[in-house]
């Protein structure tokens, strides 16, 4: 029974760092940490990459709005060949005229350009120009949004794997203590101390301990490959995750106020409402007049005869006036201010959403730092009521399952101790997450900022070409 205790406080021991998460406890030596974890996925988790890419092609939207302001060039010509043969007979023209017969034979080629300039097309280019740009600043804030979501899930995913971790760990050490406790058991029964219900309750407990042992593995295996695929790496020798409290609201009513204010998702779901409302003037621009000016030049060869060429040149203005379409530009109009009803409700959803988002997390915050509390004084309380059960059953006074149970006990309770200490890493970064504050900026993560204003930037004022910024 001794050599079982010396086991168990040295587990017990070697511990202590693992249970210690958040703790600020030893470094290892090269340890991966939390911010290098945040700053891989930053720079290179697929989904932020993609929601990057989008953002760059809805940048183009702007261009394509403002080639509306631009003339269309166009240019064409023209080739081919005419055959004509024609015959008169005698006095066909005229009295006495003789009879005749001519043909000709010709190439009729030219080419042209021509160009259309709009004067007024009833706003419509004016407000697709406002709503691009209204869609450009939403996918921004879109952006943010996720941006926030693969950090908070790689912050998540980085403590989950050190609760695995620890939780493995004391699930193994709990094996060994319980495979010499056995031991002690059966050499017990072996003299006659104690009888076979005691071995077969060390048995019992035994195998138990090996299923969890093994449903610990299973979860570490699991949360490992979370954490390969929101932060893009295996993880290695994980550094103790610290909570961000720091970098918090003082109270959850300053929370809300941030988060209602300014929290992506929001400002998102606002510049929706303006791009829809937009489409709805865009829509109702082809109810209006049209006024334009074309202007072309031609140049034709052999259009009568062999040799001739002509150039012709014009300037035109052009009024377009709608009258009836069947009914289609009305119906879309009123298609467009539907779809903007939905797209104001939707802010409504998006607020409803964060505000629940932030109680939540703060709630979650403040239970786990109660649980840790609660948790450490149960681990103390265990250690105390294992010890004295084993030094009350070497007198006769415990019984073989009291020490099986109050050993069960105080591996529960550190395993409580390390959920905890987990949850309350996780929901620091959840309420940062909730009040729209969760960025590389804000965690000053060693990585070099994604700007999403250069992109639009290079792309708003191009004329011509098909390559992107980058080359291809």
């Amino acid at each position: 029974m001794t050599e079982a205790i010396l086991i168990w406080k040295k587990s017990a021991s070697r511990l202590a760092l693992a249970c210690a998460i958040g703790a600020g406890l030893g470094m290892p030596a090269l340890a991966q940490t939390m911010d290098s974890a945040l700053s891989r996925a930053y720079s290179a988790n697929p989904t932020l990459n993609a929601q990057r890419a989008a953002v760059r092609a809805t940048n183009e939207n702007v261009p394509q709005a403002l080639s509306g302001y631009r003339p269309r060039i166009n240019a064409s010509a023209d080739i081919g060949a005419s055959i004509s043969d024609s015959a008169f007979p005698a006095g066909a023209q005229g009295p006495g005229s003789p009879r005749t017969q001519s043909n000709a034979r010709l190439a009729p080629r030219g080419a042209g350009i021509t160009i259309d300039q709009n004067i007024f097309d009833g706003g419509k280019t004016r407000s697709s120009v406002s709503q691009a740009e209204s869609q450009v600043l939403g996918a921004r804030a879109a952006l943010l949004n996720t941006e926030q979501n693969v950090l908070l899930d790689a912050a998540t995913s980085y403590m989950n794997v050190l609760r695995d971790t620890a939780i493995l760990n004391l699930n193994r050490n709990n094996v060994e203590v319980l495979e010499e406790q056995l031991r002690q058991t059966r050499d017990r029964f072996q003299v006659g101390e104690v009888t076979r219900t005691d071995v077969a309750q060390a048995e019992a407990r035994l195998s138990q301990a090996q299923s969890q042992a093994i449903l610990a593995e299973s979860n570490l295996k699991t949360s490992i490959a979370r954490f390969r695929q929101n932060v893009g790496t295996e993880p290695r020798k994980l550094a103790p995750g610290r909570p961000v409290e720091n970098l918090l609201p003082k109270s959850l009513p300053a929370a809300l106020n941030i988060a209602l204010a300014g929290h992506p998702a929001i400002i998102a779901a606002l510049h929706g409402v303006d791009a829809a409302e937009l489409q709805v003037k865009v829509t109702e621009a082809d109810l209006y007049p049209v006024l334009g000016v074309r202007g072309t030049v031609a140049q034709r060869y052999d259009t009568q005869f062999f040799g001739d060429n002509r150039t012709t040149a014009s300037a035109v203005a052009t009024l377009t006036i709608p009258i009836y379409e069947g009914g289609q530009i009305y119906s879309r109009t009123r298609q467009a201010k539907e779809t903007a009803g939905q797209r104001r409700i939707e802010v409504d959803t998006s607020r409803d959403s964060v505000r629940a988002a932030v109680v939540s997390a703060w709630g979650g915050l403040e239970a786990a730092k109660a649980q840790i509390v609660a948790a450490q004084a149960q681990v103390q309380a265990a250690e105390t009521a294992l010890a004295g059960v084993r030094e009350e059953a070497k007198v006769g006074q415990r019984t073989t399952l009291d020490v099986l149970n109050a050993q069960q006990e105080l591996v529960i309770a550190r395993s409580t101790l390390v959920t905890a200490q987990r949850d309350r890493v996780v929901a620091s970064y959840s309420v940062l997450s909730a009040s729209g504050k969760l960025s590389a900026q804000t965690l000053r993560l060693k990585t070099e900022p994604y700007d999403a204003r250069k992109h639009y930037d290079q792309v708003k004022g191009l004329l011509w070409g098909t390559q992107v910024p980058d080359g291809r």
